[in-house]
């Protein structure tokens, strides 16, 4: 088994945290997807695990061990950088076989290994090939290839499709999840790509500020947002977020769109007479006839075609904007007036002054990067 976990680890630079209390579990053989926004701490996180720069504070622990005194190269771990950190002098052959060289493997061990994972990442054609001779993208593949090949008990994986085209890169999140699944790793998967994040990972972990915000599997990420920020990060097109106050009568729970009363929901009983924002994923508000019950009046605005869906702006009687997002080829008004209904059993309400989730604690995502 290999375990990894990270207790509140805090990295300094320049006398700022990078990690600020960092912690987080990962199961052996598990894929965690670490997902977030450019500065959130991701890459200094990985280095960390990898022993390239080492921790102020906290412990990082692989099968349990502390690994404060043990060296980057016995913590059998695999890395592919962001910057490729390619040996440049060495073909791209080379480069890949290098953690098998390094292990004195039998050739026709390494040429078997490097042939296989190169085709699988279609660099199979550029194996003769110098890091200077090949694009942005096969450098990256490269990369990923020789982290890949090594069979290393932990992975680490620096958003290793950044670079990689539109078509590969959809077709290695494909392949990707069986690929490390077959090896068996424990894997950290680097992405600011949220639908690579909720493809590829187990579970995701969502990082802010040198901490885990949330940590859960992918459609708890998406349903369940600890926060509005982690809401936006998650959704195209994105969340629709409304000033409310729920309110009760006879009927349940619900708050006012158009001066429309509409239901959300009895679990929110808890948020009455509080100020909050209402969170809508574009897909649970559909058009309905004027005649159906708590339909809502809109103006729509503009229509938009996105190959599988069409997304739809739509202004409320009160002004406020709202994206409606429906299949492609389902009917809908283009413009003018128009009404819609909202599955209240998908709102969300999030407290207005600090912008978390309402009823969040109570969940298994949680602020310690531990699932409950």
């Amino acid at each position: 088994m290999t375990t990894l976990e990270l207790k509140n680890v805090v990295k300094r630079y320049s006398g700022e945290a990078v990690l600020n209390g960092l912690s987080l579990q990962i199961a052996d053989g598990e894929t965690i997807a670490l997902f977030g926004p450019s500065g959130a701490g991701k890459t200094v996180m990985l280095r960390l695990i990898a022993g390239v720069v080492h921790a102020d504070e906290g412990q990082v622990l692989i099968d349990g061990r502390d690994m404060a005194e043990v060296e980057a190269e016995h913590r059998g771990i695999g890395m592919a950088f962001q910057n490729f950190a390619l040996f440049p002098h060495m073909k791209a052959f080379a480069n890949i076989a290098s953690p098998l060289e390094a292990h004195r493997q039998p050739k026709d061990v390494i040429r078997s290994a490097v042939e296989q994972v190169a085709k699988l990442l279609k660099i199979d054609h550029v194996l003769d090939h110098f890091p200077r001779e090949l694009s942005n993208g096969q450098k990256q593949r490269t990369s990923l290839a020789r982290a890949l090949v090594g069979s290393r008990p932990i992975l680490l994986l620096d958003d290793p499709l950044r670079n990689v085209d539109a078509k590969l890169r959809f077709e290695m999140r494909l392949e990707l999840p069986r690929l490390l699944a077959d090896q068996g790793a424990t894997v950290i998967y680097v992405t600011q790509d949220y639908k690579e994040a909720m493809a590829l990972g187990d579970r995701i972990a969502v990082m802010a500020e040198g901490r885990i915000q949330q940590i859960g599997l992918p459609e708890d990420i998406y349903h369940s947002p600890a926060n509005i920020e982690i809401a936006r990060l998650f959704g195209d097109p994105t969340i629709n977020l409304l000033d409310v106050v729920p309110n009760s009568n006879a009927g349940g729970v619900f708050v006012e769109i158009s001066n429309i009363p509409t239901r959300i929901g009895d679990a929110h009983g808890k948020c009455i007479g509080q100020s909050c924002v209402l969170g809508l994923r574009p897909e649970a508000i559909r058009f309905v006839d004027e005649g159906a019950a708590a339909a809502i009046p809109v103006l729509v605005e503009a229509e938009t075609p996105l190959n599988e869906k069409t997304v739809t702006l739509a202004v409320t009687k009160g002004g406020r904007e709202i994206l409606i997002s429906r299949p492609a080829g389902t009917p809908g008004p283009a413009d003018g007036p128009a009404h819609i209904a909202i599955d209240g059993a998908a709102a969300l309400l999030f407290d207005r002054a600090g912008g978390a989730r309402i009823g969040s604690h109570d969940e298994t995502t949680v602020q310690s990067g531990k699932a409950a």
